[in-house]
Formats: C-alpha cells, structure tokens, sequence
C-alpha cells in the first residue's frame, strides 16, 4: 500500500516520457504513483526498486520524489515560513511544493523569515500539512530523570498554565506558570533542568537551578544591579513581585533568598527603601 506522508522503497512498474510509475509490484497501474523523468535515476528501468517519499503535488496528485523531506508523517521538525497569507502560511521542508500550515494551526502569529517547530499530519481531504500544536503528537518516553538538564524549544505558551516545551525537539515538557519569571517566545531555544517527571511521562522543567544552588546565583545578578545602579538599589526586599520579575526574572522568594545571602556575607545593608552595597 502506498503511503502519503512517508518514505518507502517502491519498485518501477512502467515507464513513459515523463517519468515512471511505481508501486510495490503490481501491475494495476491504479495503484501506482509517478515519480517524475528529472527525478528518475540514471539507468534505472522496469522491476528496479527505488526509495522515495510520498505526497501531493500542486493540482493534489499522488506524486513521488526522491528528495529528502525535512520531516515525515508525524515527525517533527523546525522549519522556516517562507510566506503568509490570511489562511495561513507556507513553510520550506525541503521539497518542491512548500508545506502549508493553516491558520488555525498556529499556536502564534507566525512570520516570514522565521523558524518554527512543527509537525506533519494528514488532513481530511488527505493533503500534508504543518501544525504548531504539538501538546499531543509529542513522545512522552523521555530517557531523561528529575534534576537532569536538558534542551528544547518552545511551541506554545498559555497565560493559565505556563510554557509548553519539546525537549530535543520531540519529548513532551512544560515550564509551569509559577516557574516563569522571564519572558519567553514560541520558537525560542532553551535550557531547563528536570523537576519531576509525571506518571504518564510529561516532563516538568525549571530555567532555574534548585533553590540552594540558583541562590548564588541570583545573589550575583542583584550585585551586579545594584552596581549598576552606583551601589544602591532603589528598592527593598518588600518590593512588589512585579517588580522583582521585571528587574531580575525571579520570584520574590528568590529574591529574598539571595538577599539573605548577600546580607549574611555583609555585602549589603537594607534600608526603608533600598538595598545599599556596603
């Protein structure tokens, strides 16, 4: 059975002008798919066998090639758009027609001349599309354990319920909406560090460093803030979280966490209003 969307080694069956039909070794031409002449390889004829990969050309004709696609029927992959318009928008993966991915697959308004990670489904009227909304096409067997580092890349972001993260471009993960305190985008690269994985195998992350160890280095970014600022931060460890998250990309626990610290060490002194280098 030929399979759109897939890589499959096919054997030719007839030959024409402009090109060869190849199935998997029948003779009912029905079941054959047309690999171009350009793309035929030399010297190659009837009862050869040849790898190609299945889709739909611009009139949404079965058609073989023997280019390699930038990802395959349930895979994914980050690719660049290549063009927008109002249903959506056209990304390169390789392949002489440019994969479309609609608008209501878009977890974000996409732009041309960016990269984005997605992955490759079948639509109902059975053409290959792009989407963004990976939540439930990504593999929840990472090899990966609690406090293990880790990279990936953002595909989606809820104001409810955080970041939303394909570790190694394939594992399912999320940033939870207490663990944000920087701002982050879809498409944006990053390094996390495992917090738990859950019973059906979803990884929780954290930008962050367990607390004892991410103290030092929180201590580290607020003096160099308050250098910045000639020795005297204009605000205190009462300050709202806002302001804190805005400032340092922290939690106001964590904040004050290092605060501690830094006075402990007496590097600092707290004032109505400020925290002072000594």
């Amino acid at each position: 059975m030929i399979e759109i969307g897939k890589k499959q080694t096919l054997t030719i069956v007839k030959i024409t002008d402009f090109g060869v039909y190849l199935n998997e070794g029948t003779n009912h031409d029905a079941d054959s798919v047309l690999l171009p002449r350009k793309q035929v390889p030399k010297g190659a004829g009837r009862g050869d066998q040849v790898t190609v990969f299945i889709y739909r050309d611009s009139k949404d004709r079965l058609i073989a090639t023997v280019h390699e696609p930038k990802l395959t029927l349930g895979e994914c992959a980050v690719l660049n758009v290549v063009e927008t318009t109002k249903i959506g928008a056209f990304m390169d993966w390789g392949l002489e027609k440019d994969l479309f991915l609609p608008y209501k697959e878009q977890t974000c308004r996409v732009h041309a001349g960016r990269s984005y990670l997605v992955s490759l489904y079948e639509d109902r009227s059975h053409r290959l599309c792009a989407t963004m909304r990976l939540y439930h096409r990504l593999s929840t067997d990472a090899p990966y354990n609690s406090e293990d580092h880790v990279e990936g890349i953002v595909y989606e972001i809820s104001e409810q319920h955080g970041a939303y993260v394909a570790v190694d471009g394939k594992y399912s993960a999320r940033i939870s909406k207490k663990e944000l305190h920087q701002p982050l985008k879809v498409g944006q690269q990053i390094k996390a560090r495992v917090i738990k994985v859950l019973e059906d195998g979803k990884l929780e992350l954290s930008l962050g460093e367990k607390a004892y160890m991410q103290m030092d280095v929180d201590a580290g970014h607020i003096m160099e803030a308050i250098e910045s600022y000639d020795g005297e931060l204009p605000f205190n460890d009462k300050a709202k979280p806002s302001v804190i998250e805005a400032e340092f990309q922290m939690s106001k626990a964590a904040f004050k966490r290092a605060v501690g610290r830094l006075l402990k060490q007496g590097r600092i002194e707290i004032t109505d209003t400020s925290i002072r280098k000594k």
